[in-house]
């Protein structure tokens, strides 16, 4: 593996783009539902420029909205995020040797599902300059959109905001159901955690828990289940990104 001139700072920048694009109506999304449920204009448009985690960003205004506690926000949080440490550790190894740990962490920052998904498909290792376009244009697009999605809640009508505030929950469904209808192993792992959403939500004493935690347990269940259920071994693992890319 080599390094390759091609991965430029204006490289990343475009194509960074298609993933800007789709963050604006995401973003925006999360801006007016922010402000719709109470929080300030300024607070979503600082929660976007101080994280880049679109889950974790929905389901922590939920929570503050609902008034848990911060144990529970917390551990949310860090449930729904795990995976990025995950996904991480395997951009690292494909990162230039000779960064410096402040390039490495700004690039922690930036990395989303979208991104690593664009970064892994280069061949060559991965510089700084690259990353930090790529990683930019992304950026500009997530808080662009929650910008105007956050000033937009004010103008708009309330069928509309009501309306564009299921924009996440579609989003979640364009990611779920193709690898669901592809493999019987994920579509297992999804109808497990619809069950135990359904239980959680309709089924004394159950219902009585908080919807933070009825998600982390929801998520650690389903999970575990497909880790101990499905176990990949590293030489199918390494076929599989083969036979993706």
């Amino acid at each position: 593996m080599s390094y390759n001139k091609k991965l430029t700072f204006s490289a990343g920048l475009k194509d960074g783009i298609p993933i800007a694009l789709g963050y604006l109506s995401v973003a925006f999304a999360f801006g007016m539902s922010a402000v719709s449920k109470g929080f300030p204009l300024w607070s979503p448009i600082i929660i976007s420029l101080s994280n880049f985690t679109g889950t974790g960003q929905f389901v922590g205004v939920d929570l503050m909205a609902a008034g848990a506690g911060l144990l529970e926000i917390a551990f949310t949080l860090l449930i729904i995020n795990l995976r990025y440490l995950l996904m991480s550790l395997s951009l690292s190894q494909r990162l230039e040797p000779n960064m410096s740990l402040l390039k490495r962490l700004a690039i922690a920052f930036g990395n989303t599902d979208e991104i690593f998904a664009v970064s892994m498909q280069q061949h060559d290792l991965l510089n700084h300059k690259y990353m930090f376009g790529l990683i930019l244009s992304s950026y500009l697009g997530w808080v662009s959109g929650t910008v105007v999605g956050a000033c937009a809640s004010n103008l708009l009508p309330a069928m509309i905001c009501s309306a564009l505030g299921i924009a996440v929950y579609s989003m979640f469904i364009a990611i779920i159901v193709p690898p669901a209808r592809k493999y019987w192993s994920v579509l297992q792992i999804v109808a497990i955690a619809i069950v135990l959403s359904c239980v959680f939500y309709w089924i004394p004493p159950f219902n009585k828990l908080s919807s933070g935690w009825a998600i982390i347990i929801c998520g650690v269940i389903s999970s575990a289940y497909g880790a101990y259920r499905f176990p990949l071994k590293s030489d199918n693992l390494e076929e599989g990104v083969q036979n993706e890319n």
